[in-house]
């Protein structure tokens, strides 16, 4: 029985993901980022979203330009670009692009994705931003460690569940399981 690679799922998906990672990384390094734009419009929703969540939440804010939000009396946090979220879209659309299913069905979970992935990040800035005014140590472990943990917990999470409920690659009887069945 000869091999072959591109006829191996396992594979094609990684050989996909592979292509999407180097076309993203172009687009986004070459055009995306030095032009800032998305950047900046991702930075001032992340933090006006997460300002309005403290603010309601019976916080003191204060706000210095566009990337700067925190409790009155701390340092407050410094949003950079590769906080933002934008690369965990880009990763998120690739799993789930690079995965057979549907395309209208992609694109719907795409956008669901993304929007969940956004909301999730607000409430990491919230909280990073309520910890600052306990222990900037503590601030600094959460935002390195147990967040990261947490968003790239979540984005698995849902391609697993791409895989699992919505891709339609759901076995037949007697055949194989895809790649990522659990």
């Amino acid at each position: 029985m000869k091999f072959s690679f591109f006829k191996n799922p396992l594979f094609l998906f990684l050989f996909k993901l592979l292509g999407l990672y180097i076309a993203w990384y172009i687009v986004y390094e070459l055009w995306l980022h030095p032009n800032e734009t998305i950047d900046v419009i991702v930075v001032k929703q992340t933090l006006g979203f997460s300002k309005k969540i403290l603010e309601c939440l019976g916080y003191d804010i204060f706000t210095n330009g566009n990337r700067m939000l925190g409790i009155n009396n701390t340092s407050g946090l410094m949003m950079g670009d590769n906080c933002n979220g934008i690369a965990l879209f880009a990763l998120f659309s690739a799993f789930i692009i690079a995965f057979p299913g549907p395309v209208r069905k992609k694109i719907i979970f795409i956008i669901l994705g993304i929007i969940s992935i956004q909301l999730l990040n607000v409430m990491r800035v919230v909280t990073l931003a309520i910890i600052e005014t306990y222990s900037y140590q503590l601030t600094q472990f959460n935002h390195t460690y147990t967040f990261t943990v947490i968003i790239y917990g979540y984005i698995f999470l849902l391609w697993i569940l791409w895989v699992n409920k919505f891709s339609g690659t759901t076995p037949k009887p007697g055949r194989r399981t895809p790649i990522a069945h659990f």
